[in-house]
């Protein structure tokens, strides 16, 4: 059994205030995926490479307070990838795989934090250059091995993924070419939406992300953001999904996904 969560910390300092290590110690996942570090190396060290006894692995942005990847794993990797060779996006720290790998297995875990278009054009732009990009790696990488992609998507792929969407078809996260994309990575590359896989149905229950305004969470206005993409191999190992709306670390909810697989 293999226990993974999903979370975009929106901050690693302010998440741990706010009772993230106790909630781990807990809950007991064998790994987490953690996006918004929002901090450098020198920031983690001696105090964030471990959280309730799982190590961190990390890809930081060069600019500070910014993005942020890391995966926190109770099982040593044999491998570790930072980055995935962009030029543009990889400065932006946004993307760690750990590989572990065995004479009879070869699976990866990866932490990615998707841009978000929603401050305007410009950044719209970069969403879809990124897209573009993380298309053919995530193909190519199917390819070669097994993984499990969490992270934050900044995509709500159906209209079930989100409260108001007849309100937001012309906002980021819910653009057609957006939910296209979505739509494409599962049917052509084969990558199944693991939480959809379990609960194909689910409304409100399965939103991770609110607005801090108007109200949103306490109204559970809200958008599913938070994903567990897998290759079909180890999707098909998925026995159940939470997500946990108890205390608020941040402004996304944790999403925890239970395998039967082996390492």
């Amino acid at each position: 059994m293999f226990k993974l969560t999903s979370l975009n910390l929106n901050g690693i300092r302010s998440a741990t205030t706010k009772g993230l290590e106790a909630w781990l110690a807990q809950h007991q996942p064998d790994c987490i995926c953690v996006q918004e570090v929002k901090a450098q190396a020198d920031d983690v060290q001696g105090r964030f490479e471990q959280l309730a006894g799982l190590q961190g692995y990390f890809h930081f942005a060069e600019k500070k307070g910014y993005s942020g990847v890391g995966v926190y794993t109770r099982h040593e990797p044999s491998d570790v990838v930072v980055g995935y060779n962009s030029s543009e996006f990889d400065p932006e720290g946004r993307y760690v795989e750990l590989r572990f790998d065995t004479p009879k297995a070869r699976h990866s875990i990866i932490s990615s934090y998707f841009p978000s278009g929603s401050s305007g054009e410009e950044r719209q732009q970069a969403k879809f250059r990124f897209l573009a990009e993380m298309y053919p790696h995530l193909q190519a990488l199917k390819a070669q091995r097994d993984f499990i992609l969490c992270g934050d998507i900044n995509i709500a792929h159906q209209e079930i993924d989100l409260k108001n969407f007849k309100g937001n078809k012309k906002n980021s996260g819910f653009l057609p070419e957006e939910r296209a994309w979505m739509t494409q990575l599962l049917s052509e590359a084969g990558l199944v939406d693991v939480y959809r896989h379990l609960h194909p149905a689910t409304t409100e229950e399965a939103y991770t992300w609110w607005s801090n305004r108007g109200q949103a969470y306490a109204k559970n206005v809200g958008w599913r953001l938070d994903y567990h993409l897998a290759t079909p191999a180890l999707a098909a190992g998925a026995l159940r999904a939470a997500i946990y709306k108890g205390e608020k670390f941040s402004d996304h909810a944790p999403v925890t996904i239970e395998y039967d697989f082996k390492r």
